[in-house]
C-alpha cells in the first residue's frame, strides 16, 4: 500500500468525509429552502407592482384589425401546429414556433373575461400611451380607457385635463363614505342587531321557562323600543350615506373607442401606469402591499386584503397553543414523574407516539363527529336551548377547529416534554427532597422550571405542524369567506362560535377553486409567502421565549 493510499484511508477513518458529506447535505437543503422562498416571493410580491399598460394593433389574418390594451402577464412559445389545430389562420408554413402572449384586458363586461391569449406576431405598432387610465374596482376587476370627464348627479362637472385632478378628489371622498359606511354597518348596526338577537334569545327563554309574565313583557318591549330608535336614526343615517356614495360618476373610453360611463362607488384606485415614474411605482406597490395584508378580500377573493384570514390562523393558533401546552404537559409530567413504569406505561408512550403519524383529516373527522355534533350539540341543549333548532355551539367554529389542531398537536408536546424531563439529573430531584421539600414542590419549583425550554420546543414543533394544517380545518370551522373577525366589540367579545378564515384554506381555495385562475394565481404564492412568514414569527417568538428560560436555568445544570 502506497502512501496515497495510506492517507486516504486515515482520512476515511477521521471521519472527514461524513462531515463534508453531512455539511453538503445541509447547504444543499437550506440553499433549496432558500430558492423555494426566494421563487415564491418574487413571483408573489411581483404582482402588486403597477406593470405598463399596453395598446396596440391586433391584426388577424383575414379580419379586420381592432386595438386591444392590457398588461402583459405572461410570453411563451407555442408550435404553429399547435395554435393551426386551435381554430386560429396560422399559415403553417413559416417557422416551428410562433409566441403566444397572455394580456389581462380587464374590461369584463365588454370582453367576458379579463385575460385573453393573443399571437405576439400579430401585435402591430405597440406603444405605451400615458393617457391611459387603469381603473381597480371593487367588482367586475379592472378597467383600462380613456378618461373623458366626471359627472355629478348625471351632469358633467370636469372634462379634458381637469378631468384627472377631479377624478382623483372625488374617488378620495367615496373612499372616505366607503369606510363610514362599513363602520356604521358593522360596527353600529352590527351592535343593534347583536342586542336584538339577544333580546329574542332572552325572550325565548323566559318562555320555555315558563317566566314570560305581563311585567317581563313590558320591560322586553321597553328594551326593543330602544333598539329600534336607535337603528331608525342610524338607519336614515345609512340611505343618506349611500346616496352621496353613489352621486359621481366616471366616463370613459376604450382602447377600441367604445363608450362607458361607470359609477365611482365602484372604483378603489386611479392610476395611470405608463405616466408614473419610479418613485411614484413604489409608493403605489407598498400601498397596494399594505392593502394586501390589512384589508378584506373582495372578488371571490382574487383581489383587495387577507386580513380576517392572517387574524383567524394567528387567533386559531394561539387558543391551539393555549389549550395543548397544559394538557401536554400534565400529561408528560405523569408519564415520567407518576404513572409506574410497567407494560401500561409503555403502551400509553407507544400510542402517544403512533398518533404523531395520524393522518390529519382523520383528526378533522374525529373533531366533527365528537367535538361539534356530540360535545357542541350538548352544549346547546343545555345552556343554549333558546336558540334551537339554530346551533350555537353545535356548528364548526373557532374553539372546535382550535381544540382539533391541539388534539393534532398534543403528541409532540407529551414527547418533547418527556424527554426534557428525562434529561433534569436524579441528584437534583433528591437534593430537594432532601432538603424537606415535597415531591409537589420539588416538581414545581425545580424539575418543571428546568424543563421549561423542552416543553417550549414541543410548542414550537406543535406550532409549526398546526398552523400550516387545512384538510382537519375544513370540517370544524375554517370557511371561504368570514370578513367579520371573531374578535368585536360585542358581547361577549371573543366568538368562539364563529366560523374563521385560514391562511393555508385561502391558499387551497384561490388556487383550485377560483372561478378567474389567471388573475388567482399571483396570489397563491403572496399567500404562501406570508403564511410562512406567519408560522416563522409565532415560532421566533416561542424560540426567543425558549432561550430565555435556558439561559436563566442554565446554572441548575451545573
Amino acid at each position: 500500500m502506497n502512501v496515497k493510499q495510506k492517507n486516504l484511508k486515515a482520512w476515511f477513518k477521521s471521519g472527514s468525509p461524513w462531515v463534508w458529506m453531512t455539511g453538503g447535505a445541509v447547504s444543499i437543503a437550506v440553499i433549496m429552502t432558500l430558492g423555494l422562498l426566494a421563487v415564491i416571493a418574487v413571483r408573489g410580491l411581483g404582482h402588486f407592482w403597477p406593470a405598463d399598460v399596453l395598446e396596440a394593433s391586433y391584426r388577424i389574418p383575414g379580419q379586420e384589425p381592432k386595438v386591444i390594451a392590457g398588461e402583459m402577464v405572461q410570453a411563451e412559445e407555442v408550435p404553429r401546429a399547435r395554435l393551426a389545430a386551435s381554430g386560429l389562420p396560422v399559415d403553417t408554413a413559416g417557422g416551428e414556433f410562433m409566441t403566444r402572449e397572455l394580456l389581462k384586458v380587464g374590461n369584463r363586461e365588454l370582453f367576458g373575461a379579463d385575460f385573453n391569449w393573443v399571437v405576439g406576431e400579430w401585435l402591430h405598432e405597440p406603444r405605451t400611451p400615458e393617457q391611459l387610465v387603469v381603473l381597480e374596482r371593487r367588482e367586475w376587476g379592472n378597467f383600462y380607457g380613456y378618461l373623458q370627464g366626471v359627472k355629478e348627479d348625471g351632469k358633467l362637472v370636469a372634462e379634458g385635463d381637469a378631468a384627472w385632478a377631479e377624478l382623483q378628489a372625488r374617488i378620495a371622498r367615496v373612499d372616505e363614505l366607503h369606510a363610514q359606511i362599513a363602520r356604521l354597518e358593522k360596527k353600529d348596526i352590527g351592535r343593534i342587531n347583536a342586542g336584538l338577537e339577544r333580546l329574542r334569545l332572552q325572550t325565548r327563554k323566559l318562555e320555555l321557562n315558563g317566566k314570560l309574565d305581563a311585567v317581563a313583557q313590558a320591560d322586553l318591549d321597553a328594551e326593543r323600543a330602544q333598539w329600534d330608535a336607535e337603528y331608525k336614526v342610524l338607519e336614515g343615517e345609512l340611505i343618506g350615506l349611500q346616496q352621496q356614495f353613489n352621486r359621481d360618476s366616471v366616463l370613459l373610453k376604450t382602447a377600441d373607442g367604445r363608450e362607458l360611463e361607470l359609477s365611482l362607488g365602484k372604483v378603489v384606485r386611479a392610476y395611470q401606469p405608463n405616466a408614473m415614474g419610479t418613485f411614484d411605482k413604489l409608493g403605489f406597490y407598498f400601498a397596494k402591499l399594505w392593502e394586501f395584508v390589512s384589508d378584506e378580500p373582495r372578488e371571490a377573493n382574487t383581489e383587495g386584503g387577507i386580513f380576517p384570514a392572517i387574524f383567524g390562523t394567528v387567533m386559531m393558533t394561539l387558543i391551539m397553543a393555549v389549550i395543548v401546552t397544559p394538557f401536554g404537559v400534565l400529561a408528560a409530567v405523569y408519564l415520567r414523574e407518576y404513572a409506574k413504569q410497567g407494560l401500561l406505561t409503555r403502551i400509553i408512550r407507544i400510542a402517544v407516539n403512533n398518533l404523531a403519524g395520524v393522518p390529519a383529516i382523520v383528526y378533522g373527522v374525529f373533531g366533527l363527529g365528537f367535538f361539534v355534533y356530540v360535545l357542541g350539540g350538548s352544549i346547546d341543549r343545555l345552556f343554549f336551548a333558546e336558540a334551537l333548532p339554530a346551533p350555537t355551539f353545535g356548528t364548526p367554529g373557532l374553539l372546535w377547529a382550535s381544540l382539533t389542531l391541539a388534539i393534532l398537536a398534543v403528541p409532540v408536546v407529551i414527547v418533547a416534554t418527556e424527554e426534557g424531563l428525562a434529561r433534569i439529573p436524579r441528584a437534583l430531584r433528591e437534593g430537594s427532597l432532601a432538603l424537606g421539600a415535597t415531591k409537589a414542590e420539588t416538581l414545581w419549583k425545580v424539575v418543571l422550571p428546568m424543563a421549561s425550554p423542552a416543553m417550549m420546543t414541543g410548542m414550537i414543533l406543535a406550532v409549526a405542524r398546526a398552523a400550516g394544517e387545512v384538510a382537519p380545518l375544513m370540517l370544524v370551522g375554517v370557511v371561504k369567506l368570514a370578513p367579520s373577525l371573531p374578535l368585536d366589540g360585542n358581547y361577549p367579545y371573543l366568538h368562539l362560535d364563529q366560523k374563521i378564515m385560514h391562511l393555508g384554506f385561502h391558499i387551497y381555495d384561490v388556487g383550485f377553486q377560483s372561478p378567474n385562475v389567471e388573475a388567482a394565481r399571483p396570489l397563491v404564492y403572496a399567500t404562501a409567502l406570508l403564511l410562512v412568514l406567519v408560522i416563522a414569527l409565532l415560532n421566533l417568538s416561542a424560540v426567543f421565549i425558549r432561550n430565555h428560560l435556558r439561559e436563566k436555568y442554565k446554572a441548575l445544570d451545573h
